[in-house]
């Protein structure tokens, strides 16, 4: 990889390699604009050949369940909750935490779940009727019952989630681990957002940050268009043969070169030469993959296709899966709805979950079992999740649960991790984690691990220093690799 400006230089013991200036190398070049194209393609090649003795996981799913599940009416069985639904206590309030920096206590109304738990598989891990579907599954997972993560609100946590910061513009996970190792498929984008949200940092949660343009995230369905109308705006152009489309491409090939001429250590050139390549190369390689018309009727059931209140999703996590067998290495698909508050604030009526719960359940569950059944999942990690969960206790005595940044849940399948195991806990009331706790930057370390990346390693200097995705924090837990 060649540096953004010809001061940049990595690190002690940096992935990053030194580099030397585009002027120098594209006067070495005979073959210009090509020449760029063949070294980005080499340079991923040669990262991904780095790191390749340390793999375990060869790529990522994250499946983001926006605003934030409610961990003690999923898989954080709380016997005391139970017990003690409707009792008043006092409580540390987290909002006026967060907002006014003082600890204050209000009295509370706890609220157990609203859904029976039991145990399931041959491990007996705690499920509830929320998640049927996922419960069948859990045999396949590592239950992280302690994490902890930074903002209060939907949009830091968000960002925190997705890019280790809750306010500045830093790069996220997905684009970290296209720097660190480039596409399985050139033909493809290393990262690919399905169905982001516009909200909540929008953007900024797949973005690149400081990175070069080309890891950012490529955006499918983006907003509120739909994945099955135009995934991919200007895809295609039926108005020009592929032939004619080549001819133009080399118009402008010829263009960006007169341009480096004159721009030889230009950044966002490069940027815009290297999406260029790539939107030509994906011409041929994304419409099969977009296209599931081969799939089974048998594999649409799995998925949940098949049924009105699981489709949409459904759809999204078996494009999910295309991709990853496609070389893709870091792809999320997000459940949301757009709004302010995003699917699962359920601030009031926390019985709301079981409507997101339904769209989504069968889809997440059918991901990991065709995985299995494919032998994927053994180097897939499957990442299911929110920014945070909800509390123990109804807000302001109502029907619905706050949101809880300091305890709450999130699964993990595959990649080269144990399976059948609960890791951590929160407290007797499942509000704050207390027993190996994971805070997010631990999280972000154990996944770029799992892909072979050293997070401490893994880093790109920018206004004087070198950043990574975890600061300057996080540890990778060992308890869970397999």
């Amino acid at each position: 990889m060649f540096a953004e400006d010809s001061t940049m230089h990595a690190s002690p013991g940096s992935l990053q390699p030194h580099s030397q200036s585009r002027r120098r190398m594209l006067g070495q070049t005979a073959c210009g604009f090509g020449g760029l194209a063949a070294s980005c393609l080499l340079a991923e090649q040669s990262r991904a050949a780095a790191v390749a003795a340390r793999v375990r996981a060869r790529r990522v799913i994250f499946l983001f369940m926006q605003g934030g599940p409610s961990h003690v009416d999923s898989f954080d069985y709380k016997p005391l909750l139970v017990r003690d639904n409707g009792r008043t206590l006092d409580v540390e309030d987290d909002r006026t935490i967060a907002l006014k920096g003082a600890v204050q206590k209000k009295q509370l109304r706890l609220m157990g779940p609203r859904w029976k738990f039991r145990q399931h598989g041959t491990a007996g891990l705690w499920g509830s009727e929320l998640f049927p579907e996922l419960c069948g599954v859990l045999d396949d997972c590592v239950v992280v019952r302690s994490l902890r993560t930074e903002g209060i609100s939907h949009g830091p946590a968000t960002l925190f989630l997705h890019t280790g910061s809750t306010i500045q513009v830093r790069p996220s996970i997905g684009s970290w681990v296209s720097y660190g190792l480039g596409s399985g498929n050139a033909g493809l984008p290393a990262f690919v957002s399905i169905t982001p949200s516009s909200g909540n940092g929008g953007a900024r949660n797949y973005g690149s940050g400081f990175l070069p343009a080309i890891h950012q995230g490529t955006p499918l369905a983006a907003g509120k268009a739909a994945l099955d109308a135009e995934p991919v705006k200007h895809l295609h152009n039926p108005l020009r043969t592929a032939a004619d489309q080549e001819r133009l491409l080399e118009l402008i090939r010829g263009a960006e070169r007169l341009q480096q001429a004159v721009r030889p250590d230009d950044a966002i050139l490069d940027a815009e030469i290297a999406s260029l390549e790539l939107a030509w190369r994906m011409q041929g390689e994304l419409g099969e993959v977009l296209d599931d018309a081969g799939e089974t009727a048998e594999t649409r059931r799995l998925y949940g296709i098949d049924r009105k209140e699981t489709a949409n999703f459904g759809r999204k996590c078996l494009m999910a899966r295309r991709l990853a067998e496609a070389g893709v290495r870091f792809i999320q698909v997000t459940y949301g709805d757009n709004t302010a508050n995003p699917a699962w604030d359920q601030h009031a009526n926390i019985e709301k979950h079981g409507q997101h719960a339904l769209a989504t359940d069968r889809p997440c569950a059918g991901l990991i079992q065709d995985l299995k059944r494919r032998g994927l999942l053994d180097d897939t990690l499957v990442w299911f999740g929110g920014e945070f969960g909800r509390t123990p206790y109804a807000e302001n005595n109502g029907t619905g649960r706050d949101h809880n940044p300091g305890g709450f849940t999130m699964l993990l399948a595959g990649g080269g991790l144990r399976s059948g195991i609960a890791y951590g806990s929160t407290d007797e009331l499942g509000h704050r984690a207390v027993e190996k706790v994971v805070h997010m930057h631990d999280l972000h370390a154990t996944i770029l691990h799992l892909l072979g990346l050293d997070h401490e390693r893994l880093t790109y200097r920018f206004a004087g220093r070198d950043f990574r995705l975890t600061d300057v924090h996080g540890r990778v837990i060992g308890d869970i690799l397999a």
